[in-house]
């Protein structure tokens, strides 16, 4: 069986959680993301990046600096090319997550995330038309403190797709989501439970 190669092919941490509105404005274009998702793969350049999602070099070079100037992208190794160092980004995290309810320094609240399921509804809307969409929706009457532990096993699938190797020729979408939902109807309890 082939080995393949760590993924991405730089160092990074695992976590970082954003804390300014900066960072959380920086993850909610659609084509930073992109370049994000991009980056879980390898190291890259500007001008591998704009290849990879066709738009001028020049776009995509200002999309890399807003999120570099975010601290959510770095230059992890550089090539000398004709005289020009040419530089590859990588990201500085596997994982970003905004906490919630987090207030800034000032006391302002820092802006909402974007929606990861509205991205996940526009992106997987192919695969349904296709028949090719796995998914499920289900709910469940828990305490807090379960939902808590459920979603730190969760977590744990999450990191393990996000290192999964990339050989295959066909890109995956991942979402999921845990909520508290308010007016979800419940059964009265049991006669034999009064």
């Amino acid at each position: 069986m082939a080995s393949h190669p760590a993924v991405p092919d730089y160092e990074l941490e695992e976590t970082i959680e954003l804390t300014t509105a900066e960072q959380v404005r920086a993850i909610g274009d659609p084509l930073r993301t992109t370049i994000l998702g991009l980056l879980h793969e390898r190291a890259a350049t500007v001008t591998e990046l704009a290849t990879a999602v066709r738009r001028p070099k020049s776009t995509v070079a200002h999309h890399v600096n807003v999120l570099a100037d975010a601290g959510l992208l770095r230059v992890v190794r550089t090539r000398r090319v004709r005289a020009i160092d040419e530089r590859y980004y990588g990201r500085t995290a596997r994982m970003f997550f905004v906490g919630l309810g987090r207030k800034q320094a000032d006391g302002s609240s820092l802006p909402g995330d974007f929606n990861d399921f509205e991205v996940a509804a526009q992106e997987s809307s192919g695969a349904y038309e296709a028949g090719q969409l796995r998914a499920f929706l289900r709910h469940a009457r828990i305490p807090e403190e379960r939902a808590a532990e459920f979603w730190d096993r969760v977590e744990g699938i999450i990191h393990e797709f996000d290192k999964l190797p990339r050989s295959g020729d066909t890109s995956y979408g991942f979402a999921i989501g845990l909520y508290p939902m308010t007016g979800y109807p419940t059964l009265p309890p049991r006669p034999d439970e009064d």
